[in-house]
């Protein structure tokens, strides 16, 4: 579709779309350049704002099949860079480049992937992010509308379009790729694969939305340690994504017929029911005995929440960290695929912000990238859980399940724990150091607590094996019994029992 003379005033359409006259790859499918255009718009909103044709021509290289791609330039190109001083020998240079990252291992295994928009838009910030200062300050704003008509048919226009606009921004750009061409080729090999493919696996990640979601990504493809908790999330994450939510019946017009039952609408009444006499039929209606097909729908809403309470304290650096945000991402997503809530906590010397895994997407990212630097203080932190479970028990009638993961030396008092518990349930993971024995005198308060030795913790072998028996016996766990929410008790229930020490009834069960 020819763009219209009101469109081609707008700098923030001539601008983008006049530059695609100096891209050296063009795409079969034409939805691939409205995704180019969120890319490049994601990628100013995170301060990298560089010409379209950069952006659109090495996103496709990671976003798109190499038999969708063609490696040509667009018509008019020549005659256009034959104005301009010193552009055939850029325009060369910008080719040779795009050509040596195509045919990298990284960029060929990155489009099996099928990176989500998210995914390629930290890539690009990855490798393009330090020719902003090179290339300078942009002469129009990256407002590119995402209008699939717009940006279809475009190679009549393209001459027209880079004509209209001063292009000195382009080629400083074209200048920038030349010189930074090492940089770029670095940055492209470096692209750490696994931590994509697990972000892939996990669904989109984000643990906010918009740019936030995007800083996140790039914590977790920045962060040194990421790569050996990507690999341990890897070994244990095959067995969780297996699991699958059970189903019950029920009357919504939503997927198949699941059974028989009482109710429902006249549409999946059984046709047999309609060969019964008047009254036998009014009988069989007012006693609810009519049967309806039932249909195929989810279980109804967990009856728990489930808070993953990571430590990220120095006490947790090397393997400790590995196997605690590991085991996080792991236990999370086994959680969260049998239909339960679950939100996700660091702490250090206080409790960091909630992040909840919902509709789907898990904050991986946020994991993998997040570092506490704010010391160690278990009392604080058990002291500010303890009063928002308290506020979280009187707005949700459901019931709190705090899992702890931590450094076996993690000393609280113990009126703290008990006041943590008298609001949720509280399982315990602790990692001990070398030659270190667990004694903490509150493990008696816990539900239940699994101790992960220095020995499980060095070998690999152990260590995945270890892993994956507390995720399984997490998720077998049977629902506990009820903790008495004194916001609902009325005063004929009388007080509320005892849930302090050995005050149970029921023993605590044990995943040891």
């Amino acid at each position: 579709m020819p763009v219209t003379p009101a469109q081609s005033k707008d700098p923030a359409i001539r601008g983008p779309l006049g530059s695609l006259a100096l891209a050296r790859i063009r795409t079969t499918s034409p939805m691939l350049v409205v995704r180019a255009a969120k890319w490049y718009r994601d990628l100013a909103r995170l301060g990298i704002h560089l010409p379209f044709f950069i952006v659109h021509d090495l996103g496709l290289l990671y976003a798109a099949p190499r038999e969708q791609l063609e490696f040509a330039g667009r018509p008019g190109a020549e005659g256009i860079l034959a104005r301009f001083p010193r552009a055939g020998e850029l325009a060369a240079s910008y080719k040779q480049l795009l050509d040596d990252v195509g045919e990298s291992e990284a960029s060929a295994k990155a489009r099996t992937l099928r990176l989500s928009d998210d995914l390629i838009v930290v890539v690009l910030a990855r490798m393009l992010g330090s020719l902003m200062v090179r290339v300078g300050k942009a002469p129009y704003p990256a407002a590119l509308p995402m209008d699939p008509e717009l940006l279809r048919d475009l190679d009549g226009d393209l001459v027209r379009l880079f004509l209209e606009q001063p292009r000195q921004w382009e080629l400083a750009a074209l200048e920038a790729m030349h010189r930074a061409r090492l940089h770029v080729m670095t940055q492209a090999d470096a692209l750490d694969l696994d931590t994509l493919r697990l972000l892939g696996m996990l669904g989109p990640e984000s643990s906010a939305a918009g740019a936030l979601a995007h800083v996140d990504l790039l914590a977790a493809l920045s962060s040194p340690a990421a790569n050996d908790i990507v690999n341990f999330s890897l070994e244990l994450l095959p067995s969780i994504l297996e699991t699958t939510r059970n189903k019950a019946t029920g009357t919504h017009a939503i997927h198949g017929y699941a059974g028989l039952g009482t109710k429902g609408s006249l549409d999946s009444m059984v046709l047999t029911e309609l060969a019964w006499d008047d009254q036998e039929f009014a009988r069989r209606m007012i006693e609810n005995e009519i049967l309806y097909y039932s249909r195929e729908q989810a279980q109804d809403e967990a009856k728990r929440v489930h808070c993953l309470l990571v430590d990220a304290s120095a006490s947790m650096r090397g393997d400790r960290q590995v196997f605690a945000r590991g085991l996080a991402i792991a236990l999370g997503k086994k959680l969260q695929l049998q239909g339960e809530e679950v939100i996700l906590r660091f702490f250090d010397s206080r409790l960091y912000d909630v992040q909840r895994a919902r509709q789907g997407n898990f904050p991986a990212a946020y994991l993998l990238g997040f570092k506490g630097e704010r010391g160690r203080n278990p009392a604080r932190v058990f002291a500010q859980l303890a009063t928002e479970l308290a506020i979280l028990r009187q707005r949700d009638a459901r019931d709190p399940v705090v899992h702890l993961i931590t450094h076996a030396a993690l000393h609280v008092p113990r009126q703290l724990v008990a006041e943590v518990r008298k609001q949720a349930h509280l399982f315990g993971v602790f990692i001990l150091p070398s030659g270190g024995v667990l004694d903490l005198d509150y493990l008696d308060l816990l539900e239940g607590h699994a101790v992960v030795d220095n020995e499980t913790l060095t070998s690999q072998a152990k260590r995945a094996a270890m892993a994956a028996k507390i995720v399984d016996d997490a998720a077998k766990m049977k629902t506990p019994e009820p903790i008495p929410n004194p916001n609902h008790h009325t005063r004929d229930d009388g007080p509320p029992p005892s849930l302090r020490g050995g005050n149970r009834s029921i023993p605590p069960p044990s995943i040891r």
